[in-house]
């Protein structure tokens, strides 16, 4: 199976639209590399990453041993950014807030200070600040929204999450703070709790704050918790939509997650939207998988690639056929991303061998076959079959 990276724009298809192929396997690369792009490595990752050194540069104010506030990391703020560094890959989280609390009580005191001597602006004059709960979507910093680049660009704290892309982190203005709060596999920088904590402490001081969420803040963004909390604590909270990933990934590859004739069946049942992920943890966490396997639903799963070999003999177990087309898209719509197209019974077989990682991306259902890359992908293994008879008859 040969694996490329990222597709060009989607380009639109003739009007036909043909069965899925009906060959055994059906992942391919079907992406051309955008210029420029190179198969994923971790340091290529489009993605802030728990450990990265470009996170912790971003962050080495929140390290600083000296007292002061600049924004200007000392030397003493370096170390104690590698060491911050050293203790989130030893998963060590509770120094790595230990070494974060007396700056961010400094910045606090600041804040609180400005406030107290009615500073002008949004925020000032005795007031509350803010909080704006906003969506980065996929990756791809051209799919964000106007209003999304003023509220970055305005800032005055960022709260930021791991999938929220590097090129998006580049909007921040150079006068703001940036703190990490992502969370991942084995390793939460903070809390949800703490996490409300800050947001709140912050708004309080009279801080313009922004929280940046990968895809869209209210999908499987905990943003409604956040927006929750905040408004019960008489926080003004404003929230900009992202695109999700679902549907910016699909409209790149071409996918219409609804199609007349194709997943319209019940219309109110025609895309569902599951996460990997169970609240408490666990191997198996699709228990909704009987009712998912509806041959007329699209099926969309976020953080589904460790639950997936058990999610697909599910889903065909529940009467899903095994030939339903299916695609998995590792880090979407980024210069990085790489796809798999597969038929259900041979996704899992397939997205091990691509040695795909998250952030992933799952879609399933007769829509993917609408893709023209889909096409693509059961064109190369047809070519490739056919190579293979001429080799050996001769």
């Amino acid at each position: 199976m040969a694996l490329a990276v990222r597709t060009p724009r989607f380009q639109p298809r003739p009007a036909t639209i043909s069965a899925p192929a009906s060959t055994s396997s059906l992942a391919a690369a079907n992406a051309r590399p955008r210029a420029g792009a190179a198969v994923r490595t971790s340091a290529a990752s489009p993605f802030t990453e728990a450990t990265s050194s470009s996170r912790y540069r971003r962050d080495a104010w929140s390290y600083a041993a000296d007292g002061s506030s600049s924004s200007t990391s000392s030397p003493s703020s370096s170390d104690a950014a590698a060491a911050a560094a050293a203790a989130a890959a030893a998963g060590r989280r509770d120094d790595e807030i230990a070494l974060q609390l007396p700056e961010l009580r400094r910045l606090l005191d600041v804040l609180r200070a400005s406030r107290g001597k009615g500073a002008e602006g949004e925020g000032g004059g005795g007031g509350p600040g803010r909080v704006a709960l906003v969506g980065t979507g996929p990756g791809d910093p051209e799919l964000l929204t106007l209003k999304a680049v003023r509220a970055i660009e305005a800032a005055d704290l960022v709260l930021y999450d791991r999938l929220v892309s590097n090129d998006v982190m580049d909007l921040v203005g150079e006068g703001a703070r940036l703190l990490y709060v992502g969370k991942t596999a084995g390793y939460h920088s903070r809390t949800q709790e703490e996490i409300h904590e800050l947001l709140l402490s912050f708004a309080e001081a009279g801080a313009n704050v922004v929280r940046l969420k990968g895809g869209d803040p209210l999908v499987f963004g905990r943003g409604g918790e956040e927006m929750d909390f905040l408004q019960q604590q008489g926080i003004r909270v404003e929230v900009i939509p992202g695109i999700t990933s679902a549907s910016g990934i699909a409209a790149e590859l071409g996918i219409p997650l609804t199609h007349r004739g194709v997943a319209t069946r019940y219309a109110l049942l025609s895309v569902r939207f599951l996460t990997g992920h169970s609240r408490n943890g666990g191997t198996d966490p699709l228990y909704v998988a009987g009712n998912a396997a509806d041959p007329d639903t699209t099926l969309v799963v976020y953080m589904g690639l460790s639950t997936l070999p058990s999610l697909a003999p599910k889903l065909m177990k529940h009467g899903l056929p095994p030939d339903t087309p299916a695609v998995a898209v590792e880090r979407g719509t980024t210069a990085q991303q790489r796809t798999v197209f597969a038929l259900l019974k041979d996704l899992v077989d397939e997205v091990k061998s691509a040695d795909l990682v998250s952030p992933t991306l799952i879609i399933i259902g007769k829509v993917v076959a609408l893709s023209p890359f889909w096409v693509e992908s059961s064109e190369h293994d047809a070519l490739k079959t056919e190579n293979s008879y001429a080799s050996k008859a001769r």
